[in-house]
């Protein structure tokens, strides 16, 4: 016979089976159990909880709890990711915890010590029993299982691509000079002392991105990792014969206003080096990247190809329609070949040592792009060249006949627009933006092209198969009703 009073009463022990519900069990047994049945009949659903948390921390007595476990006997453990069996177990102790409110229920459990399925001990706090509680309110048990953050192992201040570039920038600062045999340099540099000249120099900022995580992002990418394949690849001088033929694009950091870094988005002509648009940001971004791109369009022309590193805004679906609309083919470098851009880059280096070291306005960012343009138009693209012979703005102008500009109107602005798709419903109507528009032209039931301005809002113009039907029209169901009504 067993001599276990709980196996007589429905219980059995963990032994026998872990698996179950052991909460369940300790319910039934408080209702199957001699003295509760005779008090049943005067005891309330409180009494039934409260015995069963009594039966409860008898069970759980013999075990100690973190706080009382000493150095030498550490037995409650602590765990980052418990199990979902022992989460149910915790919510479980919910039900028959002593308590008139769901807090003091939460906060008599976390007194409590649970084992999980290996026989380890463990407690947790109120906050934890409550959040848990509330994921498995909500979103059920497959809520029990937390998922990882969707941003973990990813920098959050800093991107990969912004220490790459303030690298490149800090990397000539460090390179041995042939003509010096006396001192013995490593290479590549040492990577605190590459970071302590980024910050010195503003190219990073200390506030956005700490040594470690610096140091961490370059081990990650081998931002410092040189190309094999570099030392061995053939480099030949090269330059288009026409302006406009090709363009480089590319981004600089700049000076800070507010706070904020600055970012400069240049597009240079490759045969004329004149350059065609250029202007800082406080965000690198794709609608910074579409102004910059719309004013050089609007300045110099179209150019025949656009030659662009693989960075995030250059590699956009939205650059790569405006320039299939324009006829303009998007070209892009290899992988960290910063000298297939040599021209750009060579602007970049006069822009530090001519422009920057200016005494500038830094009050705004407006003050900031006309004294830049004042530079621009004045200097450097009217001083003469030394490979040119002549300055940039008159070999540009050279072969200004060939060049193709863009008229400004509205049909010229809409290259520049974003656009989606939608089906025309049997009333000639479709829906965008949480509004219902009229076709301009019957199509019912076909698949339409939406063009829209990004952050204004206005009416959608309408497009099928590259041809413009025109604007489509809010819908007015009540001046459609009275429309038919005079028909009839």
């Amino acid at each position: 016979m067993d001599s276990n009073p709980l196996s007589q009463n429905g219980i059995v022990g963990r032994s026998e089976g872990a698996d179950k519900s052991l909460l369940g069990r300790i319910a039934i047994a408080t209702i199957r159990h001699p003295k509760t049945h005779e008090h049943q009949q005067h005891n309330s659903a409180m009494d039934l909880r409260e015995n069963g948390f009594r039966f409860l921390q008898d069970r759980f007595a013999p075990i100690k709890t973190r706080a009382q476990f000493g150095p030498q006997q550490q037995g409650a453990m602590a765990v980052k990711n418990p199990s979902i069996y022992l989460k149910m177990k915790v919510l479980g102790a919910l039900d028959i915890a002593p308590g008139k409110t769901r807090d003091q229920r939460v906060r008599s459990v976390a007194e409590m010590t649970f084992l999980d399925e290996e026989g380890n001990q463990y407690r947790f706090t109120w906050r934890t029993i409550q959040t848990w509680y509330y994921r498995y309110k909500n979103y059920g048990i497959t809520g029990m299982d937390a998922s990882p953050r969707s941003d973990k192992g990813k920098p959050r201040k800093t991107t990969p691509e912004e220490v790459l570039e303030a690298i490149n920038q800090a990397l000539p600062h460090f390179r041995q000079k042939e003509s010096d045999k006396s001192r013995k340099h490593t290479w590549p540099p040492n990577k605190t002392a590459i970071y302590r000249f980024c910050i010195e120099k503003g190219l990073l900022q200390a506030n956005q991105i700490a040594r470690n995580t610096f140091s961490r992002m370059v081990e990650k990418y081998e931002l410092l990792k040189p190309d094999p394949s570099e030392s061995n690849k053939q480099r030949l001088a090269f330059s288009m014969q026409y302006a406009n033929q090709l363009w480089q694009a590319d981004t600089m950091f700049g000076p800070h206003i507010g706070g904020k870094q600055t970012k400069l988005i240049a597009f240079i002509d490759d045969a004329s080096r004149v350059l065609c648009h250029g202007e800082f940001f406080l965000e690198e971004n794709t609608d910074t990247m579409i102004r910059a791109l719309r004013s050089a369009f609007y300045k110099r022309g179209l150019p025949e190809q656009l030659l662009v590193d693989n960075g995030s805004i250059y590699c956009s679906q939205e650059i790569t329609l405006i320039c299939a609309r324009v006829g303009c083919i998007l070209r892009h470098t290899a992988v960290r070949d910063a000298s297939a851009k040599g021209k750009i880059e060579r602007f970049f280096r006069r822009v530090r040592d001519q422009f920057l070291i200016r005494n500038l306005d830094l009050s705004s960012l407006q003050s900031l792009n006309r004294q830049f343009t004042d530079w621009v138009e004045q200097d450097y693209n009217a001083t003469i060249h030394s490979t040119l012979g002549m300055k940039p703005i008159d070999r540009f102008g050279v072969d200004l006949s060939r060049i193709r500009f863009l008229s400004p109107s509205q049909d010229t602005d809409e290259l520049f627009y974003a656009e989606d798709t939608r089906t025309v419903k049997k009333d000639n109507t479709f829906s965008f933006q949480g509004d219902r528009y009229e076709s301009p032209i019957d199509m019912r039931g076909r698949e339409i092209i939406v063009r829209y301005e990004r952050h204004r809002k206005g009416l959608p113009i309408v497009y099928d198969n590259g041809r413009r039907l025109g604007q489509a029209r809010l819908l007015d169901a009540v001046a459609n009703g009275l429309a038919r009504r005079r028909e009839e």
